[in-house]
C-alpha cells in the first residue's frame, strides 16, 4: 500500500545483458541497467544499476548508482550511491549521498556534493546567527 521513497525511479529502459560486451560510451536520457562488461563511459540522466557479475571500465554520470559489480573509475551520481556488499569500485566519487554495505570495497576519494544553492547561503549563516540554546534540560534537572 505504501512505500518507501528510496530515490530510485521504476522501471529501466536499457538492459546490456549478461553475455554482453560493449566497448564505447552510453548516453542515455533513461535508466539502464549493466549486467555484462563495458569499456567506455556513462552518462545517464536516469538512474543506472550495476548487476552483480558486471564490470565497468570507465566513468558514470547520473543520477543514482545501485551498484552490485565493479566499476573502475570515477562516478559522479546528483543523488545516491547505493554500492552493495559484493560491489568493488577503484575511482572517485562525486555525490550527493553515499550508502556503502558491509564487504563493500571502495578506493578512491569521496566528495559530497552541496545541494544547496548559492543564494541560501547569506539564510544559512543568518540562522546560525539567531540561533538560542534550548534550556529545556537545564529546566527539567532544575525542577528536581
Amino acid at each position: 500500500m505504501f512505500k518507501k521513497n528510496t530515490g530510485f525511479r521504476e522501471g529501466v529502459d536499457t538492459l546490456i545483458g549478461n553475455n554482453t560486451s560493449f566497448i564505447g560510451n552510453i548516453t542515455s536520457e533513461g535508466s539502464i541497467r549493466i549486467d555484462g562488461k563495458i569499456k567506455g563511459d556513462i552518462q545517464v540522466t536516469g538512474d543506472v544499476y550495476v548487476g552483480e557479475n558486471s564490470i565497468i571500465t570507465g566513468n558514470i554520470n547520473c543520477s543514482n548508482v545501485h551498484l552490485s559489480g565493479t566499476v573502475e573509475g570515477n562516478i559522479t551520481a546528483k543523488g545516491v550511491l547505493k554500492i552493495l556488499s559484493t560491489a568493488k569500485l577503484f575511482g572517485d566519487i562525486k555525490v550527493n549521498s553515499f550508502v556503502a554495505d558491509e564487504g563493500a570495497l571502495f578506493q578512491g576519494k569521496c566528495n559530497m556534493m552541496d545541494d544547496t544553492p548559492a543564494n541560501n547561503t547569506s539564510e544559512k549563516s543568518s540562522l546560525k546567527k539567531n540561533y538560542k540554546k534550548s534550556t529545556v534540560l537545564e529546566e527539567v534537572y532544575d525542577d528536581k
